[in-house]
């Protein structure tokens, strides 16, 4: 019971540790680096706030995650064993944040943008994580870096307005560490990698929260679209691997969708309808499913506030699809996607009523 005990408190600190790491952080590069992130070019793209702001937030998180990182091996009898599975992560992680920060600096070309996450799905797979929910190993690895390059493009999307990404992955990452800590897998790399990512995005919402003095940036949500979506197979795609807990595709990929839920409906509302309206569904826009709420006369933070309930729900679903599954819960869990889905579709092609 004292170890358990001791354990428990070891992973709060954590948490609180990252959370203060992160503060500190974003507030001494919000007092000494206020250009990075603010583009000046005249094709930089559309934001939903005019003001100007930097983008600094991922800076924070890719420095908390190295910290996990030694923390990992500091703690974990079996580092030696994971240790390429770990290596891995921790380089493609790396990629994605350059990435980001490189295209909040300099505008970088879309096509550099999608090489660079393609390598690091490629990387990933290389390492060893990847969907198992085929027999075939190539279309495992094709629909693995269809879903890494996905993923990470959906939270860059969803970054459209204050505080909604960051309460969303506060609320995944929350769901990834319930997980480990109800199988006791309190010194495995997602629950180390989760705790600190969750408490360092507090620390960064303290900023970012409505109305925001400092964005996230494409380093910080390239870097949280690569990892919720790594973790994201290892906890919800592969049939419960090591844990062994699901019951079959249906339910893996009801599990997918819950957990991700918000990143999926908005990124497939705005692709559709930009592409009935004959426009390109790549180039950004105030088209978001935040946005028309908004337009409906929802404030910034309600809305903030709505997106934090429909995640909380969902990851509250999927931790019972998990650990307490019946076959009427897994209908109620379709039932709740798709009013959701719904809910926010209809709202974007559903005039106002003059």
């Amino acid at each position: 019971m004292s170890s358990v005990s001791n354990t428990h408190l070891t992973l709060i600190s954590l948490v609180f540790f990252s959370f203060v790491v992160s503060l500190l952080i974003n507030y001494i590069l919000l007092k000494f680096a206020r250009t990075l992130g603010i583009r000046t070019r005249a094709n930089a793209e559309i934001r939903w706030d005019p003001q100007h702001k930097p983008s600094l937030g991922g800076i924070s998180f890719y420095l908390c995650f190295l910290f996990s990182f030694i923390f990992l091996a500091l703690i974990n009898p079996d580092f030696n064993t994971i240790r390429w599975t770990v290596f891995g992560f921790l380089l493609a992680c790396s990629l994605a944040f350059l990435m980001g920060l490189a295209d909040d600096a300099f505008n970088t070309q879309p096509l550099l943008k999608l090489v660079t996450q393609i390598i690091c799905s490629l990387i990933l797979v290389y390492s060893g994580i990847h969907i198992r929910l085929f027999e075939n190993l190539l279309l495992n690895y094709g629909l693995t870096v269809f879903w890494i390059i996905g993923m990470m493009n959906s939270f860059n999307l969803l970054d459209n307005m204050d505080g909604i990404t960051g309460i969303i992955t506060v609320v995944i990452s929350g769901l990834f560490i319930a997980v480990s800590v109800s199988l006791k897998s309190t010194n495995s790399y997602i629950t180390i990698f989760s705790i600190c990512l969750l408490g360092s995005v507090v620390g960064f919402l303290v900023y970012n929260f409505h109305p925001s003095k400092m964005y996230m940036g494409d380093s910080g949500s390239q870097f949280i679209g690569f990892f919720l979506a790594a973790i994201g197979i290892e906890v919800c795609w592969n049939n419960g691997l090591p844990f062994g807990l699901y019951h079959g595709e249906l339910e893996n990929i009801t599990l997918v969708l819950l957990v991700f839920l918000l990143p999926i409906v908005d990124t497939t509302t705005v692709f559709v309808n930009r592409i009935a309206r004959g426009n390109s569904p790549f180039i950004g826009g105030k088209d978001h499913t935040t946005h028309h709420l908004f337009f409906r006369g929802i404030t910034e933070k309600r809305i903030a506030m709505l997106y934090l309930l429909i995640s909380v729900i969902a990851c509250f679903l999927a931790y019972n699809l998990i650990f307490s599954f019946t076959y009427n819960l897994l209908y109620l869990a379709l039932i709740f996607i798709v009013i959701v889905f719904l809910f926010l579709y209809l709202n974007t092609i559903i005039k106002k009523r003059t």
